[in-house]
């Protein structure tokens, strides 16, 4: 049977009128409904292309109401100014949840979300880990790879757990700051990150870093499935889509434009006048993102996750690659939407990636005026 995938209309929802035109100079015009001249709703080659697919399963019930990590559920800024010792406990958790609203995947996680939580520590800390696996999420086997971590495979040979091990201890002292970021390592890599296994952890410099307002946490990764954006059913991991980098969907927090204003979370949200910090870590597997803010520049960015060096100013779009973890802080002189895409703008358009903040307040004339006399 053939099926219509409507993506550039769902991400027109998605970002709501006023982001249209904020955009419209990327992806096409009003009446160029694909974006590329031919006025295809289906996005172009895909409807051309696609005329025959195999049906899916039908959608799974879900295990969880949302896979999505909440970008603003990140420890407080580090208070204390000698070296700690943190017990720290990291469960994997194996979960069916939405990609979008009839679409399910099976997602492996850190803590049942996606990305995993953000750990913060300071400089000279030191971690007493315990990684758990309960035996119905370990059919292969599990660890993490802390790219914080001095040691073999960034203590991923130590937490390897494979089925009925006992949990894994590991014990490690945070020698280097930086934004790193930690994901599952074990031999089929690529499936474990795309469906989850990735998080960040922030190791503050001694001196600890600038205050700011408000702190974001996203999380980029690709999906490869058998099916195509926006097709409704259960997808199941596809090995040839992922070997030809080839992804069904690009997800900010494991969902399509999930914090969009119609998405299921909607946007996060700030004030005018105050200063925001992003992170950004991207687990991949294979995609680059060029990240920018649409309507913004980062006024300082921590390139890399370093925190050591100045920070770049007034960037556009910068490069994050796979396995990094950057930050980016903005000041927001007036309210309105902040769309924080991957510059990529296909994977904006039709796979997903698209987060949005919601900056309130009163209007400034004098920095921008939308209706000049």
């Amino acid at each position: 049977m053939t099926r219509q995938y409507h993506n550039r209309r769902r991400f027109l929802a998605g970002i709501g009128a006023t982001g249209v035109a904020a955009i419209a100079g990327c992806v096409g015009s009003d009446d160029d409904e694909d974006g590329n001249g031919n006025g295809n709703e289906n996005g172009g080659n895909e409807g051309s292309s696609e005329t025959e697919n195999t049906a899916l399963a039908d959608a799974k019930a879900v295990d969880v109401d949302s896979i999505a990590a909440d970008p603003t559920d990140i420890p407080d800024p580090v208070d204390w100014d000698e070296p700690r010792t943190h017990d720290l406990t990291i469960e994997c958790i194996e979960a069916t949840a939405e990609v979008e609203p009839g679409v399910t995947f099976d997602y492996m996680t850190y803590e049942g979300q996606v990305p995993g939580p953000m750990y913060r520590v300071r400089e000279g800390d030191t971690i007493d880990l315990t990684f758990e696996v309960p035996d119905e999420y370990n059919m292969d086997m599990h660890n993490i790879d802390f790219h914080a971590v001095y040691g073999p495979g960034g203590g991923a040979e130590a937490t390897t757990i494979a089925p009925g091990d006992e949990p894994a201890r590991l014990r490690f002292q945070t020698k280097y700051p930086g934004i790193h970021i930690y994901h599952c390592a074990v031999p089929n890599m690529d499936h474990h990150i795309s469906a989850g296994m990735f998080g960040a952890i922030l190791v503050e410099p001694e001196d600890g870093l600038p205050e700011v307002d408000r702190e974001f946490y996203f999380g980029q990764h690709e999906l490869y499935t058998d099916g195509q954006p926006g097709e409704e059913g259960h997808h199941t991991w596809d090995v040839q889509a992922s070997r030809d980098e080839d992804p069904t969907y690009v997800l900010l927090n494991g969902e399509a434009y999930g914090f969009t204003p119609s998405g299921a979370h909607g946007p996060v949200t700030a004030e005018v006048g105050e200063t925001v910090r992003v992170f950004q870590a991207v687990g991949g597997p294979n995609f680059t993102a060029a990240w920018h803010p649409i309507g913004n520049v980062w006024s300082r960015l921590y390139r890399d996750g370093d925190l050591l060096s100045d920070p770049a100013r007034n960037v556009e779009t910068t490069p994050v690659a796979p396995g990094t973890v950057a930050a980016g802080e903005m000041e927001l002189p007036v309210p309105g939407p902040i769309k924080i895409v991957d510059h990529a703008l296909s994977r904006v358009v039709h796979k997903g990636a698209l987060a949005v903040i919601d900056v309130q307040g009163e209007e400034d004339p004098d920095v921008y005026d939308d209706n000049p006399e």
